[in-house]
């Protein structure tokens, strides 16, 4: 059966399935849409976290972006990971005893005042569009090359059914697709990441065919990353295990502020955090975390090996390969526009070296080469390099590439799907409930009926379906980077104030609307200067990926001085937070 065959069934199975749960757990009251009415089972939970959790940059990107950086790559590893157990022990309890449907909703009660909730839905919207624009992006490049649609068909695709899901089940209905969801990206993953280990290695876990030697091919009998540390040097590369070194390497404190940004971003994210009031006590919100790590840990252990694979396999197919003679994968990716190729010596052979082929990302005209290329309306750049190669398709790529069943890259291309879906779902509630519920309801008009607030909650996911598919076909970066800045934005604006609102009674709202604006206003300039204007990183030569980390200390540092030079909270607002902060444990939530 061809791969398109298989591509259809497989997706179109899955995307029936998830419509089929949404339409079967679809809500008619508010409860059920924001919080799936906190009756969820810690199971249950631990999965939808976990899928929610691992985005299309979990499953598309960091694998892709680890091939190509190599040890460098753990920072995304370092980061998501980490922020996950710090989210799960430091925050996630204490914020489900508080018992609210939002992070803003913790804020404008915590802090007593309309006005930082208004603050906090403000950067709740923008953390969740930047985050959502790159799973739209992701939905983009799978669809692009497995139903053979242009990246902007498949952004549009992945907009109408996110939408039509999320809008019908609201979090009842997203969470029992994510736990679906969650079955089909971890298969997806896992199986041609143990067929490609066995391939190549002849051990079937990946995580031990990383470090195994090699068992066919001109290197058989070496160690697979001594053999990616030659190929490294040999294509004027960086060696694959060399630490922060190399041409374009980061300095070690870009690489420690994009860690952490990563990792306090991650504990500030609402989207993971809500999934937290969804569990009827604390103790299954403990417990459904530590699931949570279990199936994330899965991915999260088997990625590195995978992008070694990934970047072995790629280099082995196209040594010394001429245009004329090239697989089909490679000109079947080429259709996308992810993958280009100019003849700079006119031999006809793919040159791969390293440095950038092109000036920017290949821009392709109607014409071809003598070889038959195709010929690029963008300059080439004058280094030997001759291949241009999106990381976001390594992943989807490398099965093709290894020669897998077409079963098996068609089920990559389901789990792709299900990964971008699954975040994008959860992202999209959080832009609803932050203008529906913290908005409207808590603010504007508190005497909404259920109905309305339902309508005007599935209007406002309309609106970030569409904002969100503008910035899936015009992306600032991977999908990975795309990510990497929301969590930037999370980390200077949520962080601070989730921590110091649990665990420092004194702090103000004065301190707390001070700090949010500083941090997230800091890092949004950071960020467009720096990506859209074209500006060097000024700050200690902090990349935008990582400027997160300094809005952070920024938000720290103004929250508690502005916090100690105003009124101290009232004695209800600090008696509350100690009520919340005393670890009962397994008790029900209170509801204030």
């Amino acid at each position: 059966m061809s791969l398109q065959m298989w591509t259809y069934i497989l997706v179109g199975a899955s995307f029936a399935l998830y419509i089929g749960i949404a339409w079967g757990a679809r809500v008619t009251d508010t409860k059920g849409f924001y919080v799936a009415g906190g009756g969820v089972p810690p199971l249950a939970n631990g999965m939808a976290t976990a899928a929610d959790w691992m985005s299309a940059a979990s499953f598309i990107s960091m694998a892709g972006m680890i091939s190509f950086m190599g040890y460098a790559g753990c920072i995304f590893l370092m980061g998501w990971t980490g922020g996950y157990v710090l989210l799960a022990l430091l925050l996630a309890p204490y914020l489900r005893k508080f018992g609210k449907f939002t992070v803003p909703d913790f804020v404008g009660d915590r802090y007593y005042s309309p006005a930082a909730r208004v603050v906090a839905l403000i950067c709740a919207i923008f953390i969740s569009l930047t985050y959502v624009a790159g799973q739209m992006r992701g939905v983009g490049i799978v669809f692009s090359r497995f139903l053979e649609v242009d990246v902007n068909t498949g952004v549009v695709i992945g907009m109408v059914l996110v939408f039509f899901y999320a809008g019908i089940g609201g979090m009842k209905g997203i969470t029992w697709t994510q736990v679906a969801q969650y079955c089909v990206l971890i298969t997806a993953f896992m199986v041609p990441a143990i067929a490609i280990s066995a391939k190549l290695t002849g051990q079937y876990l990946p995580q031990i065919g990383f470090g195994s030697t090699l068992i066919d091919g001109p290197h058989s009998g070496k160690y697979l990353l001594e053999t990616l540390n030659q190929i490294g040097v040999d294509l004027g590369f960086a060696e694959y295990t060399a630490t922060f070194s190399g041409p374009g390497a980061k300095s070690m404190l870009d690489i420690f502020a994009i860690t952490m940004c990563l990792m306090v971003g991650t504990a500030g994210l609402p989207h993971v955090i809500i999934r937290f009031y969804t569990v009827p006590t604390v103790r299954a919100a403990r417990v459904s975390a530590f699931y949570a790590l279990i199936f994330i840990a899965i991915l999260y252990t088997t990625a590195p090996a995978l992008g070694a694979f990934a970047r072995y396999t790629l280099t082995s197919a196209l040594s010394n390969t001429s245009y004329a003679t090239a697989p089909a994968w490679f000109h079947n990716w080429e259709k996308t526009g992810l993958l280009a190729w100019v003849d700079k010596n006119n031999d006809g052979i793919i040159t791969y070296r390293a440095g950038a082929a092109f000036a920017g990302k290949p821009v392709f005209s109607a014409e071809r080469g003598a070889h038959g290329q195709r010929l690029l309306v963008n300059e080439a750049t004058s280094n030997e390099n001759e291949l241009y190669i999106d990381n976001d398709i390594m992943v989807l790529a490398t099965p093709e590439i290894s020669r897998l069943p077409n079963w098996i890259i068609a089920l990559v291309a389901a789990g792709g799907l299900a990964a971008a879906l699954s975040t994008a779902a959860g992202l999209l509630l959080v832009i609803s409930s932050a203008i529906a519920h913290d908005l409207y309801y808590r603010i504007i008009n508190r005497e909404a009926s259920e109905q309305k607030r339902l309508n005007i909650g599935r209007a406002m996911m309309g609106v970030a379906v569409l904002v969100a598919g503008y910035f899936g076909i015009h992306p600032p970066g991977f999908v990975a980077q795309v990510v990497a800045l929301a969590f930037g934005l999370a980390s200077s604006s949520f962080f601070p104030i989730i921590v110091l609102g649990i665990f420092w009674k004194r702090t103000t709202k004065e301190g707390a609307i001070s700090g949010m604006i500083t941090g997230i206003g800091f890092t949004m300039l950071y960020i467009i200067q720096t990506k859209f204007m074209g500006m060097a990183p000024w700050c200690m030569r902090i990349s935008p990926e990582g400027i997160g980390t300094v809005g952070m200390v920024l938000n720290f540092i103004v929250t508690i001085a502005v916090s100690l030079v105003t009124t101290p909270p009232p004695a209800a607002v600090q008696n509350m937070v100690e009520h919340v902060r005393i670890p009962r444990g397994a008790g029900a939530a209170i509801d204030h």
